[in-house]
């Protein structure tokens, strides 16, 4: 957690550095930031094992940071930033945040409309003002107004990379400090949502009250909502909520399976349940003449009673899922140890982190039979993006590198989708590749019919083999862009492209609503992180669970082949 905080804390100050247009800081808290997000590791345990040498070993931590996060650990604040802060107009930082906004804008608005939180921000556009002003314009006032709304939804809830790290970490810690018998998270979070509201705890303990007081007391904690016998609700650092029940043994199941489905799903069980003479609550499941409790100990033993087969967390939301339960006809959901490559991994080459091996080394240590390595092809300046040089100078570093370690390695780039829908290297350097992720990095805003023919181009392109985060959003800061996914759909499957479900927790792209309105074209499928850093490797379980949630079996996956299965499919292009 301390990771998030000081990387959290980085990112408000270049902020702010950038509304004060402050030119180069900025992006050195920001690459700062990022590392210690990469990090594998506690940074506060990398101080206290090694010191300030251990923090400048990182890269992006120079001296200067190195004596800030220091600081920070030590007294949990930092004195420079706290003046900065104080100078700043109050929380203007958040404005730069606004996508499309920016500090040369950003101030204007402070200086000319006396705007300094987000919620003056969306005031002022609300009532057109902005448009008012020179160079803004009412087309500029809208995308504002987007921005604004986008920006204070994703503020509501947290993206499941975070929630994910926080609630293991909550559990690992009560496991360590009480005597647990058994402990999980629910909720939405255990359905593998996109996006977490709160964090739910399900505990059985040997000592209820010592469990309470050693949740109300880790370290994190800003503030106690509430504390009672068996459940506590705190607030931690970062204004998240996680609420902490305590459960008896033999009511486990039936409170892990009501505190787990959505609302919808949980009401046609329980309608499900009277139909049966049954009556099902967090307690258990009881019959309804007698009120005998017949199960609760097990949630699979709830579904079983009820004449279901067992549903998966992930399918939990209402879609047909009780009714397929009914005639055990529910598919074998895909599992994560179902993957045995990963095929959209950045390195040092453009945008990545750490170097090729080293990503190499790592997907060796996750398992992986394969891997592609696919940086960002020339166009994507702003991510280092390779020219065709450096792109033959990568194919003979992966021929050093192949046969070192015991994994194979696939040739591939990620290559823009251009305006006018060609891929951004000629066909000779294509034809060399065996991957190719074609992704859409610009033109956002362009209308549905323009994208739609510019997406369709390029799935008609032969060289193409993956459709990469297909959507093109970015979860609380950008939008899907306007596509008519039919057409591009049945396009796709015409010309057996597979499409990629990306698990970087930003994007979770394609979601679960797009996978399932996909496969109804019997489209292939890669489930892929699109890793800037070996951490990043990690990524893989939320995209499996965005396959989950989409109905998905191994089948539809293609990185669930074995290489051999996986080079045969790809059906490789005529050089």
């Amino acid at each position: 957690m301390i990771n998030s905080e000081i990387a959290d804390l980085l990112k408000k100050v270049a902020a702010i550095l950038e509304f004060n247009e402050v030119e180069w800081k900025p992006r050195a808290y920001r690459k700062a930031a990022r590392q210690i997000e990469n990090l594998n590791e506690d940074i506060g345990k990398i101080y206290s094992d090694k010191g300030k040498k251990g923090l400048v070993e990182i890269p992006g931590i120079g001296s200067s940071i190195a004596d800030h996060i220091i600081e920070y650990l030590e007294t949990g604040k930092v004195e420079k930033f706290k003046k900065l802060k104080e100078v700043s107009p109050a929380r203007t930082g958040e404005l730069v945040e606004i996508r499309g906004l920016g500090p040369k804008k950003a101030k204007r608005l402070v200086e000319e409309l006396n705007i300094k939180t987000v919620s003056d921000l969306m005031e002022a556009a609300e009532k057109h003002e902005i448009r008012e002003l020179a160079g803004f314009g009412e087309k500029t006032e809208e995308n504002i107004l987007k921005a604004v709304r986008l920006f204070e939804k994703s503020h509501e809830r947290m993206l499941i990379g975070k929630a994910m790290d926080l609630a293991e970490e909550i559990i690992s810690y009560m496991k360590k400090n009480c005597e647990i018998e058994r402990i999980n998270y629910a909720g939405s979070l255990r359905r593998m949502k996109e996006t977490i509201g709160d964090i739910d705890v399900l505990v059985v303990a040997v000592d209820p009250e010592k469990l309470i007081t050693t949740f109300v007391n880790m370290e994190n904690v800003e503030r106690v909502e509430s504390r009672g016998k068996i459940r506590s609700t705190v607030i931690l650092t970062g204004g998240v909520h996680v609420d902490l029940r305590f459960v008896p043994d033999d009511s486990y199941g039936a409170a892990l399976q009501y505190f787990t489905g959505s609302k919808d799903h949980n009401i046609a069980l329980r309608n499900l349940a009277l139909s049966k003479g049954y009556k099902l609550s967090e307690y258990g499941l009881f019959r309804k003449d007698s009120g005998k409790k017949i199960e609760g100990k097990s949630e699979k033993g709830i579904y079983k009673r009820l004449g279901l087969q067992y549903i998966p967390p992930e399918l939990r939301e209402n879609r047909n899922e009780i009714d397929l339960a009914k005639t055990n006809d529910l598919p074998q959901l895909i599992e994560l140890s179902d993957i045995k490559g990963d095929l959209h991994v950045h390195t040092a080459f453009s945008d990545g982190t750490d170097s090729l091996e080293d990503m190499v080394k790592a997907s060796v240590d996750m398992g992986y039979e394969y891997m592609a390595i696919t940086d960002h092809s020339r166009s994507r300046k702003i991510a280092s993006g390779m020219e065709i040089d450096e792109l033959k100078q990568q194919w003979r570093e992966i021929d050093n590198i192949s046969g070192k370690y015991d994994i194979r390695i696939f040739k591939g780039a990620e290559v823009d989708i251009l305006k006018d829908g060609s891929l951004d290297y000629p066909d000779e350097v294509l034809r060399g590749l065996d991957i190719v992720i074609g992704s859409i990095h610009s033109g956002f805003r362009s209308g549905e019919k323009e994208m739609t023919t510019r997406i369709v181009s390029a799935l008609e392109n032969r060289f193409l083999t993956i459709w990469g985060h297909p959507a093109g959003r970015l979860l609380g800061k950008r939008e899907a862009y306007k596509v008519n996914f039919n057409q591009v759909f049945e396009t796709a499957a015409g010309n057996k492209k597979i499409l990629e479900i990306n698990s970087f927790p930003e994007r979770l792209d394609l979601n679960d609503g797009l996978i399932l309105q996909a496969k109804e074209f019997d489209i292939k499928f890669c489930i892929n992180t699109d890793s800037h850093s070996t951490s990043h490797l990690n990524f893989m379980r939320f995209g499996v669970g965005q396959a989950r949630r989409g109905w998905l079996t191994k089948d539809h996956v293609v990185n669930t082949y074995s290489y051999g299965e996986l080079k045969k499919f790809l059906k490789r292009k005529s050089r």
